[in-house]
């Protein structure tokens, strides 16, 4: 066998492994965060109560920033696929913590998702300030999201990892779109 076709074979073996992107976190519009539900499947099966969540490990840059505690959604029916949402979901942000947690989405006693079967449905919209949005904005733009998790110390003990999140877009691009519309000003001159 050539080296070609066993690194190609690896290559297909890495990108085989890969957790399904499950929730998206919008950024696009100033001063707001929408997360959303994709129809990504959960890598594993677990349960929890809705007021622990799941955690969206690594999102923040510094610890204790974004919300800065808790926070209720402005609007939003964000849940489990299994768990019907109660139109409340809210974020939080533990004082030493870098990940982002929603709970409080279900009136359910117990969330649950299904390995390989849809894990989350709808979506909710945060205001943040300034100060917020910039913490979001200066945080990761993927990272992996631990079910029956509310801080980072939750993560292995307990915790199981269900998929990913992602970005959209990225806040790179965001800000290369805003230097785009400077340099756009400037031209009309």
């Amino acid at each position: 066998m050539n080296k070609f076709a066993i690194l190609s074979g690896l290559a297909l073996a890495a990108t085989g492994a890969s957790a399904d992107i499950l929730l998206e976190i919008d950024l696009s519009t100033a001063n707001q965060v929408t997360i959303s539900a994709t129809d990504g499947l959960a890598s594993a099966s677990a349960s929890a109560s809705p007021f622990t969540g799941f955690l969206l490990a690594d999102f923040f840059a510094t610890p204790g920033s974004g919300f800065g505690g808790v926070l209720g959604a402005d609007s939003g029916d964000l849940s489990t696929f299994n768990n019907p949402s109660d139109n409340s979901p809210s974020g939080f942000v533990g004082s030493a913590s870098v990940g982002l947690n929603i709970w409080s989405f279900s009136s359910d006693a117990t969330a649950t998702v299904d390995a390989g079967a849809q894990a989350f449905s709808g979506s909710a919209t945060w205001t943040l300030d300034a100060l917020q949005y910039a913490d979001f904005l200066g945080g990761a733009t993927s990272g992996d999201i631990y079910f029956g998790a509310d801080t980072d110390d939750d993560i292995g003990t307990g915790a199981v990892l269900i998929g990913t999140y992602n970005v959209v877009p990225a806040p790179s691009a965001l800000a290369l779109i805003g230097l785009g519309g400077l340099v756009s000003t400037r031209r009309r001159r």
